[in-house]
């Protein structure tokens, strides 16, 4: 990897003000890092993923928020091992292709971050919560099933099911930042790379800080076990699709197990 600064590029400015700013909307306390890679290539991105584990692993732990992603590849599990840090928590987006899957979301050592849309009556105050029709999800070709995921076997069948849980993501009930490179003020976006630093946000101000996603008692295994309080904890969507998947009663290929409610089992 080189040494150095990357160039300017405002697409990537946007993302990361994004990231930045709705991980400390949920996590006022945290103490954020902005880890940047030479290129969005994957040997450029996962060396940057490396350094961000360093960093939170010196810091005594935390969440790693990543909104980008490719498409699934036969040999993606040999780079699962970039997301197996000691004390790190990874979060990744599903996606905005509307029922697509890829990587890193489809890493069993990530938590999948899938997107709903917020509905609002006219006076603007909430009335239910959708699945948002471009958010990413759906099996992957190649990792197989988590055992934390055992809990819906008879859904995802042998193979890693995305995503875990949502939050809002929809271009439509978008979210407002401030970009001075990316937008050239205050601009509103949306896409699963809302959900994944929102996420990452609610779990570290929780403050559980978990060993690992996929571990015993990691984050992961902590969200599926719960199911016993899912009503009072999460937000069942049963409304909307992601063009592929229909939401329903219980986990799916939409939203996963839903959208996080109170701060319970993470």
């Amino acid at each position: 990897m080189k040494v150095g600064n990357p160039p300017p590029d405002a697409g990537w400015a946007l993302e990361e003000s994004l990231d930045i700013e709705y991980a400390f909307g949920m996590a006022p306390k945290a103490h954020i890092y902005l880890v940047e890679a030479n290129s969005n290539s994957f040997n450029d991105l996962l060396a940057a993923e490396d350094q961000a584990t360093s960093l939170l692993q010196a810091a005594g732990g935390g969440e790693a928020s990543n909104s980008w992603q490719g498409g699934e590849f036969s040999s993606e599990t040999s780079l699962d091992s970039h997301f197996q840090g000691s004390g790190v928590v990874y979060f990744a987006s599903s996606g905005d292709s509307g029922g697509q899957v890829g990587y890193p979301s489809t890493s069993p050592y990530v938590v999948s971050a899938g997107g709903t849309t917020i509905l609002r009556n006219s006076q603007g105050f909430f009335t239910n919560e959708a699945a948002w029709s471009s958010a990413g999800g759906g099996p992957s070709q190649f990792e197989p099933r988590p055992s934390y995921q055992n809990i819906i076997k008879k859904i995802v069948g042998t193979h890693r099911g995305t995503p875990d849980f949502s939050s809002e993501a929809s271009n439509v009930s978008y979210v407002a930042i401030y970009s001075q490179y990316g937008c050239g003020g205050w601009c509103g976006v949306g896409g699963t790379s809302v959900s994944s630093p929102t996420l990452a946000g609610i779990v570290n101000a929780a403050g559980t800080f978990n060993s690992s996603t996929a571990a015993e008692n990691g984050e992961a295994y902590k969200d599926y076990a719960n199911k016993a309080t899912y009503k009072a904890d999460w937000r069942d969507i049963i409304i909307g699709s992601n063009s592929r998947y229909v939401c329903k009663k219980g986990w799916e290929f939409c939203t996963g197990i839903g959208s996080p409610k109170t701060y319970n089992g993470k």
